[in-house]
């Protein structure tokens, strides 16, 4: 059940690039492999305390790297412009101001060194939680080409990948549970962003052909397996569809916009059930307490709740057709995911709602939504897999002949992988 990514040649070929860099043999040079991920189920809820479903995937972020011998860090990257170097022990506290609206998009740009701010929250992370930093890395970043800002969580890998490879040049001994929490510091405390756990959890916590359910409220997880695990692959690939649409997350107002008006939304209905002092999270509001009280919402906030209720209750439902094996049910429950997200959540704009609609009209896709945010990026389909081929080549032309212009620019339009293992050090 191993996966194929990373071959070994790519970890030879990041391997050497660190040894050239670092004036190292190509066997002292490890590499922490950080896969992407998908949600099939459970958009936009982890961040009010939903439960959420999770698969990585078989391709993701590969940082190689070897102790510097002192403080110093030093980093280049097969994709991203610029060489970042700093010092463990001057990182500058904060990487974006307090007011969320002051977040400038250039500052998030992974050009030009931007991406080592990633490298700078997972020190700061680690520090601030009381582990000790002697030795920085010499390390060399290469991620899947063309996935970038598309919605399977590169920011998470490479957050992720730093923290793993500090870890291990300082023999740091770190649970994955901790390093969930380490990831979220450099995501909601450095960077700005205000997202839950999903991201981290499932880069940390997955298994191949396992559904990883994680039940934020609580805390905790649990690896869901279908029946055919361990015995064989099972009737299913990862199809994704890119829409030629990028941007950074967090130098927008709309994923934030709707966090709010979700915490808003929560206030209104614990206010009218005389729990207005508990924290403004939909998931300290039962399902009884929301049928009982809806009609006090209005507007973006009846519809933001609507998604919420009604896509927890995806989830669960989920979990029981993959424990089942049940493929077409599943899917069923993607594509009401993706279009609760673009009706109820509002997110999507044209282009990446075309790609939707058209992903799941292609033959042997079982069910399709948005990857991600789903304010740009990518579509996600789970697709037989003896049809993922002519999926992709439907795919292709539908969406060519609808957004050309974007179309023409897209080096990968569409990608077939496999579920993967979590992040670890090779």
């Amino acid at each position: 059940m191993a996966s194929s990514w990373p071959s070994p040649s790519l970890l030879a070929k990041v391997k050497k690039e660190v040894a050239s860099m670092a004036t190292a043999e190509d066997k002292d040079v490890r590499v922490a492999v950080s896969p992407y991920r998908i949600c099939p189920l459970g958009a936009h809820i982890d961040h009010q305390g939903g439960s959420v479903t999770a698969m990585a995937i078989s391709q993701g972020v590969l940082l190689g790297f070897v102790p510097s011998g002192n403080l110093e860090m030093r980093l280049l990257s097969g994709q991203f412009f610029g060489e970042v170097r700093f010092s463990l022990d001057s990182v500058p506290p904060k990487k974006y101001n307090d007011g969320a609206s002051n977040i400038k998009t250039d500052e998030y740009s992974m050009e030009e060194g931007a991406w080592g701010n990633f490298s700078r929250g997972a020190v700061l992370a680690l520090q601030k939680k009381g582990y000790k930093l002697s030795q920085g890395i010499t390390g060399f970043l290469e991620g899947s080409a063309g996935f970038e800002g598309c919605g399977v969580s590169s920011s998470a890998a490479v957050g992720v990948a730093f923290l793993l490879a500090l870890e291990s040049a300082n023999g740091l001994k770190v649970t994955a549970e901790d390093n969930i929490e380490l990831d979220r510091l450099i995501e909601n405390e450095y960077l700005g962003l205000k997202n839950g756990i999903l991201d981290q959890s499932a880069i940390l916590l997955s298994q191949r052909h396992s559904l990883t359910a994680i039940h934020c409220e609580r805390r905790m997880y649990e690896l869901v397996q279908p029946p055919w695990y361990g015995k064989n692959e099972g009737d299913y690939k990862i199809l994704l569809a890119f829409s030629g649409l990028q941007h950074a997350l967090s130098s927008k107002p709309g994923y934030n916009l709707r966090v709010a008006e979700c915490q808003e939304a929560a206030t209104v209905l614990l206010r009218a059930v005389g729990r207005g002092d508990c924290e403004p999270l939909l998931c300290n509001v039962s399902v009884d307490e929301y049928e009982a009280h809806k009609d006090l919402l209005e507007g973006e906030l009846a519809k933001r709740a609507l998604h919420f209720f009604s896509e927890n209750a995806r989830v669960f439902a989920g979990i029981d057709a993959w424990s089942q094996g049940n493929l077409p049910e599943f899917g069923r429950l993607i594509s009401q995911s993706g279009l609760s997200s673009i009706h109820n959540y509002e997110c999507g704009c044209e282009p990446l709602v075309q790609l939707r609609d058209i992903l799941a009209q292609a033959p042997g896709v079982y069910g399709a939504r948005f990857s991600g945010a789903g304010f740009r990026g990518c579509c996600v389909a789970l697709v037989a897999t003896d049809l993922a081929g002519e999926a992709e080549k439907y795919v292709r032309a539908k969406y060519l002949n609808a957004q050309p212009d974007l179309a023409k620019r897209l080096t990968t339009a569409t990608f077939v992988c496999d579920s993967a293992d979590h992040a670890h050090v090779v």
